[in-house]
């Protein structure tokens, strides 16, 4: 998706008549259904002018033009990029990131420096590290620049406002190699640009580059279990964009600088479902390790941690770890503590196994804090399903302070699941009651991720299972805990417990007896390709991702159309923590479907067992109002 495309000659009569920004805004407001802030709209109008005057100067005319080009699988969009071939006829194109600052100074993060942005000074990654970041994310995601004869990325800056001064802080010799790769253009350098582009581009002949770049598919979707085995097993690093590179660095710099600073320094990284925050917390565990630190990834999910041991074999297992694995840990005992799903953070680490004489009443964020020298928590503040979890930002800061420690706060915002489409999660949002957003119309004729809602569970799993035929280990069904979950039989087949109508299937595998050879346990549903013939729960998707998910929604909430609100029934709950969860009963389920729904990385298709939520919902959806 990008906001406008088309050939060069276009771009700039459109800049010349002063309507390129009121283009932009157009497509803006139909694609995302709100109009983009102020400052976004100044910005187009002064860079794209800018940009206008150095394609006008390199005497291009036959050349294409992408402008707010969305990542693939992904909410970041690029600024600008050009199409056109080489000298040698190759087809080629080039991402130009625009700026519009007028100085920076050294930060103490490398590959970061501060510049004023948004009404204050602050840390953001160098233009040249961004920028090739964003070159080497399609090359890894989008077939046109990986397949059949691919075509030509290469990537640079125009900070156009920008007059550097001796020993600049932006041409630092630390950023030397990024510079060299992925150059920066300043006010100064506007010959220089139009020198670079026209090596780069000189045979123009753009259009059908650009057509390319439109036309092909999206790369294999990376999902978190494979990335694992390449971070961690191929000495290889995911490519993280913007925020993410900018909360790796920091916590990076963190642990290098930790034998200077006197008190602990704690990191809260906040996003929302699909933002890569498991991603980022894989890199640190990598990256940490070959730096013989000791790094630690703990969560509060049985179902994540026994996946990523599996995933890390015999010798890494033992650095994947549970919250209330610290109990009796020494203070300072490893260096980074990585704590994923930090929202499920429970009061203490107690637990029905937990012996008399072991039991503690010290809370676990005080553990988790103090066993490492960094702790770095990953978390969504409307993950909590469940009443024992207490995890959120501020919960975490204000004991982190009570501690005596120093707080780093980042949020994440880039979409990767949903198609990129970050309105998807905002439209699940707005209608199930969680947060006004603007989206509060899904319209399926306008965005690329596949949303369904099919007449029958069995329409729903014939559309999972093909799916998952296509690419095992793709898809998977699960559903609201409505339905009880019983153990094994005696002969270790499954009980199919989920029963409506004449459709009948099988929780994932409990783990209170002996399982029969071909039914994979509960711990490892997300990571066994049988286990497409199970359904999951809440308390084992969490955390995971697949290119496409069916959704039951029970009768564990309804929307009333009388009261014209959503009502939690407690009745039709098989889950009796969430049962005991009293007035919050409601908000827990709605996060629960919010979780669910939001697992997806290219389609979610949902079955409504009670048809008045049914029909609400479908109210919310463009095409198929009511």
């Amino acid at each position: 998706m990008e906001l406008y495309a088309g050939p060069i000659q276009d771009f700039i009569s459109d800049t010349l008549q002063n309507q390129i920004a009121t283009k932009l805004e157009t497509a803006f407001f139909d694609y995302y259904g709100y109009h983009p802030a102020d400052a976004e709209i100044r910005s187009w109008r002064s860079s794209l002018r800018a940009v206008k005057d150095v394609f006008e100067y390199s005497g291009f005319n036959d050349h294409g033009i992408l402008l707010e080009y969305q990542l693939p699988l992904s909410s970041k969009r690029l600024d600008c990029m050009i199409c056109g071939r080489d000298d040698d006829g190759r087809d080629n194109s080039v991402i130009i990131e625009l700026k519009q600052w007028e100085s920076s100074q050294p930060s103490g993060v490398s590959e970061h420096v501060i510049t004023w942005i948004g009404g204050a000074n602050r840390d953001v990654l160098h233009p040249s590290v961004q920028v090739g970041q964003y070159k080497l994310y399609l090359e890894d995601n989008h077939s046109a620049f990986f397949e059949n004869d691919p075509i030509k990325l290469n990537a640079c800056s125009y900070i156009h406002n920008y007059v550097p001064t001796e020993q600049d802080a932006l041409f630092s010799t630390q950023y030397a190699e990024y510079i060299k790769n992925y150059p920066v253009f300043c006010e100064c350098n506007f010959k220089d640009l139009s020198s670079y582009l026209k090596q780069k581009l000189k045979n123009g002949n753009g259009m059908p580059v650009l057509e390319r770049v439109q036309e092909s598919k999206y790369g294999p979707s990376r999902r978190l279990l494979d990335e694992i085995v390449k971070v961690v097993k191929e000495n290889r690093r995911y490519i993280l964009l913007d925020d993410q590179f900018l909360a790796f660095d920091k916590v990076m710099n963190l642990v290098k600088d930790g034998e200077s600073t006197k008190r602990k320094q704690v990191v809260i990284v906040n996003g929302g479902p699909g933002t890569g925050k498991s991603v980022i917390a894989v890199n640190l565990l990598a990256e940490l390790s070959r730096m013989g630190k000791n790094a630690q990834y703990a969560t509060g999910s049985k179902a994540f941690t026994e996946t990523l041991r599996k995933s890390l074999g015999p010798i890494g297992r033992s650095q994947a770890k549970y919250f209330n694995s610290y109990m009796n840990a020494p203070a300072d005992s490893i260096d980074v503590l990585i704590a994923d799903e930090s929202h499920r953070i429970r009061v203490n680490s107690n637990n029905r196994f937990t012996k008399k004489e072991k039991r503690s009443n010290r809370p676990q964020i005080d553990e988790l804090i103090s066993v490492a020298k960094v702790p770095v928590f990953f978390i969504d503040d409307r993950q909590n399903v469940r009443p024992g979890e207490i995890g959120s930002s501020a919960y975490i800061r204000e004991n982190a302070q009570r501690l005596g420690c120093d707080v780093h706060e980042y949020q994440l915002d880039i979409q990767f699941r949903c198609q990129g489409s970050d309105k998807f999660v905002q439209w699940v949002n707005n209608t199930f009651g969680i947060q006004k957003t603007a989206s509060a119309i899904w319209d399926p004729k306008v965005n690329e991720f596949d949303f369904q809602i099919v007449g029958s569970p069995q329409e729903l799993y014939r559309k999972i299972k093909e799916k998952n035929d296509e690419e095992p280990n793709s898809a998977r069904m699960v559903a609201g805990f409505c339905w009880k979950w019983s153990g094994p039989n005696p002969d270790g087949t499954l009980v199919k417990d989920v029963v409506i109508g004449d459709f009948a299937m099988t929780w994932e595998g409990k783990e209170t007896g002996r399982l029969a050879p071909d039914v994979p346990p509960a711990s490892l549903w997300p990571f066994d390709p049988r286990a497409v013939s199970q359904i999951g729960s809440i308390y084992t998707i969490q955390g995971f991702e697949f290119d496409y998910v069916g959704v039951i929604i029970g009768k564990d909430i309804i929307y009333n159309f009388e009261t014209n609100k959503w009502e939690g029934h407690p009745e039709n709950s098989a889950d009796s923590m969430v049962r005991r969860g009293g007035d919050k009963f409601t908000d827990l389920v709605k996060n629960s479907y919010r979780v669910l729904l939001s697992r997806a990385l290219k389609g979610c298709y949902v079955y409504f067992v009670d048809k008045e939520t049914e029909k609400f919902v479908k109210s919310r959806i463009e095409s198929i109002k009511q």
